[in-house]
């Protein structure tokens, strides 16, 4: 194995940092939905409503999972960073290697929520065709 140096674990900043971001924006746009959606299921009862507040509430808890393993690896490759500057070189290794483990989570759960997400779309086209 090749050693790390700070620079490793520091090019996963920006792919963190984007990754978040994304995540942040998805969370926004269930928010603006759970809003809307409350106001047509209190307005109009329905099971296309209740199915996408089921739905949309999965999602939810899969977006904070994604969020705490994403900021998880973020915190590790920050604590890669020190344990380089001072000199524990096969910890480091160790703990970077965990960071990965958690952004590979990320990603993971990320895959499973777009899943879902394709779910509550054909609750609509489902809907729209009757």
């Amino acid at each position: 194995m090749e050693e790390l140096t700070l620079t490793t674990p520091a090019l996963l900043f920006s792919a963190v940092s984007l990754i978040l971001l994304a995540y942040t924006n998805r969370f926004l746009s269930y928010a603006q939905l759970v809003r809307t959606l409350k106001e047509q299921h209190l307005e109009h009862p329905s099971n296309v409503t209740r199915a996408q507040i089921d739905n949309l509430r999965r999602r939810l808890h899969l977006t904070r999972t994604m969020q705490a393993l994403g900021v998880s690896s973020l915190f590790l490759c920050v604590v890669t960073m020190f344990l380089i500057y001072v000199g524990l070189l096969v910890l480091s290794a160790y703990v970077f290697g965990a960071a990965l483990l958690l952004l590979i989570g990320s990603l993971g759960v990320s895959i499973r929520e777009i899943q879902i997400s394709v779910r509550a779309l054909e609750i609509h086209l489902k809907d729209m065709e009757r």
